[in-house]
């Protein structure tokens, strides 16, 4: 998707209905510059706003997504082409937040490993020590099953079945 076309659109679309990016926010619930953002073409708006936006401008979703008004001919393709794009971003970003998931995963338990290595244990007192590595072994434990979770909620999200 062209963010900066679609974003050149979106602002055509205000002026033509004769409002200040102040009173588009106002009318959709969120900021000016936010909605100057979205018409810089920085971010896109969500699909909540695009649902308004749509009703405020007398405009298809598929119309806004494409940068343009559209043709009935033109229409069918546009929607193809939108449909693909969002799918493409939508993996995009799951791939994205998995990897960073997983990331953290290892990070944590190299962090335990190398706790636990390199805890200094007192051998006049080993119910200390071993009270110390289950602690950490504790926390990598919790810490790894949080971010198990957050996999598998971030699977369930992007609807995600185990590949």
């Amino acid at each position: 998707m062209d963010t900066v076309k679609i974003g050149k659109f979106l602002n055509e679309l205000r002026k033509e209905k004769g409002f200040t990016q102040e009173q588009l926010g106002e009318k959709i619930g969120v900021t000016n510059k936010t909605v100057s953002r979205w018409e810089n073409g920085n971010y896109m708006p969500p699909v909540e706003c695009l649902t308004l936006l749509s009703d405020i401008y007398g405009v298809s979703i598929n119309e806004i997504l494409s940068g343009q008004r559209l043709e009935a001919e033109k229409f069918a393709d546009a929607a193809e082409d939108n449909l693909k794009s969002a799918l493409e971003l939508s993996e995009a970003q799951y791939k994205k937040s998995e990897k960073t998931l997983f990331i953290m995963l290892a990070l944590s338990t190299i962090v335990a490993m190398v706790t636990i290595i390199l805890l200094p244990i007192d051998k006049s007192n080993t119910t200390r020590g071993i009270l110390l590595i289950f602690l950490v072994v504790a926390l990598a434990f919790l810490g790894n099953m949080s971010n198990i979770v957050a996999l598998a909620l971030n699977r369930e999200k992007y609807g995600k079945r185990d590949e």
